[in-house]
């Protein structure tokens, strides 16, 4: 069965976008999407998790919120999933 990432031959997506809307040439468009990315990138180093263990926690996400996220919402759902399933963290100790 195909998760919500894989829509690969669906249709009604709209025209995929190929541009930017901004004319930033920062990699992130936000501050919090550049310490997003340096924490996945710590703990992957670090060995808490494996990056096929990233895509997973992923692509897990309820189809609704994946949909509705950004790129690095995405990821900071994931690295949540994540520190929990590791008992890196107590199951909800990062809500709110």
């Amino acid at each position: 069965m195909a998760r919500i990432n894989d829509v690969g031959g669906m249709t009604g997506f709209g025209p995929v976008v190929t541009t930017d809307a901004t004319d930033d040439t920062e990699p992130f468009h936000a501050d919090w999407e550049a310490r997003v990315f340096a924490l996945n990138s710590a703990l992957v180093r670090e060995g808490v998790y494996n990056l096929d263990e990233f895509r997973d926690a992923v692509e897990t996400m309820p189809p609704g919120e994946y949909l509705a996220a950004s790129y690095y919402e995405r990821w900071f759902h994931a690295i949540r999933v994540l520190l929990e399933r590791k008992g890196v963290v107590a199951a909800g100790e990062l809500d709110d």
